[in-house]
């Protein structure tokens, strides 16, 4: 089963906060994509083309699950974009969201982000979903 880690991606911060998701996602037993490690970061309009074959084409499409990171103000027109398509294609999304609560954050969040993801609200939230669902999508594990 193979994750698409999703989330904003324009400070180190942010980054880094994906490639945690990324670790605990690798060490559950699951493939990964990371859109900025697997692809790279947007470096002006001519990457445009670049960035959108690589993360969705070559990424997100090929990906059963969707983990995004929630953390901040606003999650980001492209953060945005994926999770639609993911929806779309009836893809599981898990979200993470641990500087405040979900109902402090539902303005922002969206209500349609809230009702049509799973959140957790901890690491640890975040382990006992993957692990759910790596169970329910592969019983045999």
């Amino acid at each position: 089963m193979r994750i698409y880690i999703a989330g904003k991606l324009s400070d180190e911060t942010e980054r880094t906060r994906l490639e945690e998701i990324d670790k605990i996602c690798q060490e559950l037993g699951f493939e990964t994509f990371l859109p900025h490690r697997d692809v790279g970061l947007v470096r002006g309009l001519h990457d445009a083309e670049r960035v959108f074959q690589g993360d969705i084409i070559k990424g997100l499409a090929h990906c059963d699950v969707v983990v995004v990171s929630l953390e901040g103000l606003h999650i980001g027109s492209g953060t945005a974009w994926e999770l639609g398509y993911a929806y779309a294609k009836n893809m599981p999304v898990i979200g993470i969201k641990t500087d405040e609560s979900v109902d402090e954050a539902i303005d922002y969040l969206s209500p349609i982000l809230v009702a049509s993801t799973k959140i957790a609200t901890s690491i640890n939230e975040l382990k006992q979903a993957l692990q759910a669902l790596k169970t329910k999508l592969n019983p045999t594990t």
